[in-house]
């Protein structure tokens, strides 16, 4: 739906390709495509609720089935009703408010790691699973470009790319640690609920 991006080209644009690796297999964005990515921000946050409402509805266009992660939304037919829905809107920023924290961290590798994992272990909980991940990116470039018009270039998105892979790449990795350790707890008797303790 007019961003050459979305739907199955997410797949293959945002799989993981790795250059300068990080720990989860996707490569850091370089000097200059932080660089872009900051000035790009400044336009965009000036629309984030907007962006984040677009990115959402797209998604939900491009891949229905994404709604089942989504309780609130998950009957919602009518995609237009999205638009303005109040619950679309807040969850719309608070991915927005995450992606402007994984922009604010690009200078800080370490700190951008941990938010990044912790984001994973928590859609874990959420029972978001990772395959779904990778389209809020495609989705996101999608709805920037026409913000940004004449400043969006090849270079501007395969920026963003960049981050998002990497962002992407290290919430799957928080998200299997968690579930990991979840199935851990499962196995161990230390995890379940010791029988004489849960009487009254």
């Amino acid at each position: 739906m007019g961003c050459a991006i979305s739907g199955l080209a997410a797949k293959a644009e945002f799989g993981d390709r790795t250059t300068e690796e990080s720990g989860a297999g996707a490569a850091y964005p370089s000097e200059d495509q932080i660089q872009m990515i900051k000035e790009s921000w400044k336009v965009i946050q000036d629309d984030i609720a907007k962006v984040g409402i677009i990115m959402f509805v797209r998604l939900f266009e491009t891949h229905p089935e994404c709604k089942d992660v989504f309780f609130l939304f998950r009957d919602v037919e009518d995609l237009e009703r999205l638009r303005t829905s109040r619950e679309l809107r807040a969850h719309g920023l608070r991915v927005m408010s995450l992606i402007e924290k994984s922009v604010a961290r690009l200078d800080q590798l370490e700190r951008l790691e941990a938010l990044a994992l912790e984001l994973g272990k928590s859609h874990y909980h959420y029972n978001a699973p990772p395959k779904y991940y990778s389209y809020v990116g495609a989705e996101f470039i999608c709805a920037v470009q026409p913000i940004l018009k004449e400043r969006w270039t090849a270079e501007l998105e395969e920026a963003w790319k960049t981050m998002f892979q990497l962002v992407t790449s290290l919430m799957k990795h928080g998200y299997e640690e968690e579930s990991n350790r979840q199935s851990h707890l499962a196995l161990s008797p230390k995890g379940r609920p010791d029988k004489k303790n849960t009487a009254l």
